[in-house]
């Protein structure tokens, strides 16, 4: 019984151990995650240090830095009190394993006490034949021989507690030295922490220098991104308009056709089915879904959603779909994707289709391509390949990436549109 009760209480303490044990290795891949984001950061923002220049890509990048090495010595914080909790749980552990052992041994050396006093055959003899009956002789002969084999488990018993104890031990030295290692860790990243804030602060003194200048290029960046989207708007109504003008002429055309047929026949005019005619209530997905080669294109396009490739062949996000708050806590909405990648990237067509507009935006170039009833653009371009009417295929280069001279980043601004409405490119671009 007492064996039984030992065995559940190591059970227990393991199964504790166990889920700490997974506890721990969590925090670690969350700690070398948070580790690799410093590295890339630092590593852009040494780049951008090199400018000599102060700009705003060097604050956000600090303050990014900043935060991730917040939240790693937050981790450390975890891994830290994790480790207290198995070290305690660990003490515990250790004197309970040293109770049970000298109450095993107690127990032991009784029992070798008896053992001795009693290991003559003729007194084991005397202990059998002084029983009442034959069924008790046997049950005292029976005692005699179970004294021998629980021994011998006791002695077991006493090995293997005393091997748990040294195991435990091992473990208990080990935590307290990771214990040591990740305090003396913990005091380097609020070193650095001190010295990143210091450099934020002194980047936010030279940006104050500039203030004006700043605000000037965020207010031509903000405007260059509404007249992009006035663009693309204008593009796609136009496009709308056109395919409606030319399936109402169609109609009425084929209706006209239709009445001169029955004139020439001596019959009734004949109806234009209204499911074939496109009239000025026709939905804008009616209308540039009206040809059997357009509603095909739109069907391949939808059927590809989550497979499109990115429009460049290495590029990271930067800025994603929805409404976000700028430096200056300005609320904004983004339409698009803005992608960061090389300078001097080739930029593609993520599907086949029809190039409908190339406008110039500032010095750099818009490209809007029809899929159907979808419609993709790309701006912030340098150069442009394509032209206007041309057919493209998935993956063909229509451009190149501009370079921003101020920051030296090259970022591309896609959108993805359904007919006027803007979708978000996550779930049509595959992961990656």
């Amino acid at each position: 019984m007492k064996f039984l009760t030992i065995f559940f209480f190591l059970a227990c303490v393991l199964a504790a151990f166990s889920a700490h044990a997974q506890s721990s290795n969590e925090l670690k891949k969350q700690r070398d995650a948070l580790t690799q984001q410093l590295e890339e950061l630092n590593h852009e923002y040494e780049e951008t240090a090199n400018n000599k220049k102060t700009t705003l890509k060097q604050l956000n990048l600090l303050k990014q830095k900043i935060s991730l090495r917040e939240e790693e010595i937050s981790n450390i914080n975890s891994q830290v009190r994790n480790l207290d909790n198995q070290i305690s749980e660990s003490n515990n552990f250790v004197h309970n394993l040293q109770g049970q052992l000298d109450q095993l041994k107690k127990e032991y050396a009784a029992m070798v006490l008896f053992t001795y006093r009693n290991q003559s055959a003729y007194n084991k003899l005397m202990f059998v034949f002084a029983a009442k009956d034959f069924n008790q002789a046997y049950k005292r002969l029976k005692y005699l021989q179970q004294i021998g084999s629980y021994r011998e488990r006791q002695a077991g018993y006493i090995q293997e507690t005393q091997t748990e104890l040294h195991v435990k031990i091992g473990e208990l030295d080990k935590n307290k030295k990771e214990k040591s290692n990740l305090l003396a860790d913990q005091e380097k990243e609020k070193a650095t922490l001190g010295v990143e804030r210091n450099s934020q602060a002194q980047v936010v003194a030279d940006l104050s220098k500039h203030e004006g200048q700043l605000k000037q290029q965020q207010q031509d960046v903000q405007r260059k991104i509404a007249k992009t989207n006035k663009e693309i708007n204008a593009a796609i109504r136009r496009e709308i308009e056109e395919a409606r003008r030319k399936a109402e002429e169609e109609a009425r055309a084929e209706q006209k056709a239709a009445a001169a047929r029955a004139k020439a026949e001596n019959k009734e005019p004949v109806t234009v089915p209204k499911a074939r005619a496109i009239t000025k209530t026709s939905t804008d997905s009616e209308v540039l879904n009206a040809t059997p080669e357009s509603a095909k294109l739109s069907n391949d396009f939808l059927e590809n959603r989550g497979s499109l490739p990115w429009p460049v062949a290495n590029g990271k996000l930067v800025q994603g779909f929805g409404i976000y708050y700028d430096n200056e806590n300005i609320k904004n909405e983004s339409y698009g994707w803005d992608i960061r990648t090389n300078s001097g990237a080739s930029v593609r067509a993520v599907f086949q289709g029809e190039v409908k507009s190339i406008q110039n935006i500032s010095g750099t170039f818009l490209v809007v391509i029809q899929h159907g009833e979808y419609f993709t653009a790309y701006s912030n371009l340098k150069s442009f390949s394509v032209k206007e009417g041309q057919k493209v295929s998935t993956k063909q280069a229509i451009g190149t990436v501009a370079t921003d001279p101020s920051t030296g980043e090259a970022v591309v601004s896609f959108d993805l549109y359904k007919g006027k409405t803007p979708v978000n490119p996550k779930i049509w671009l595959a992961p990656n």
